[in-house]
């Protein structure tokens, strides 16, 4: 990832953007094996990271993109969800709401760094530090195309396969 300083200041992490080579990873994954940016080569890849399985916010963005799997794949995209909860909790979560779409475990944080996900978060006046809902795009040659940072679930997968067609 790409830093940006300047004389006499701290090293800052520069917040990727389009254009930007998306970072590597592999990571376990539910429902199934681990999963890594090579198992998308060749193909476009929405990358969302939410914060936690089982919240009311993350269920509705999670049950989105797996309702409108098909209509991603019909546009040769495929989906990935990422948050820094256990592979075992991703399974509970899937089978409870009958999620199509594949979740990754980033327990340690370390993708939640390279993307620039992890930060500062308030709730309730409480400063926390946690995922910052966000997506990306990827394109076949692994490189992002377009990120929503501080995402609004209501409408976000249609505006993401909007983007993902052009």
């Amino acid at each position: 990832m790409g830093r940006d300083t300047q004389e006499g200041s701290p090293i800052v992490a520069r917040l990727l953007g389009a254009g930007d080579p998306a970072p590597d990873f592999n990571l376990p994954a539910a429902p199934g094996r681990n999963v890594g940016l090579a198992d998308f080569a060749g193909k476009k890849l929405v990358l969302f990271f939410y914060p936690k399985d089982d919240t009311a916010v993350c269920t509705r963005e999670a049950a989105d993109f797996s309702d409108m799997q098909s209509r991603f794949s019909r546009q040769g995209v495929s989906i990935l969800g990422v948050s820094r909860d256990p592979v075992e909790k991703h399974r509970k979560f899937i089978a409870k709401h009958g999620l199509k779409t594949k979740l990754a475990s980033d327990e340690d944080g370390a993708m939640c760094e390279a993307y620039g996900v992890w930060g500062e978060k308030t709730l309730y006046g409480r400063k926390y530090m946690g995922i910052i809902r966000t997506t990306f795009l990827i394109g076949e040659d692994g490189l992002i195309r377009e990120v929503w940072r501080n995402v609004r679930v209501p409408g976000h997968a249609e505006a993401v396969l909007a983007a993902a067609k052009g």
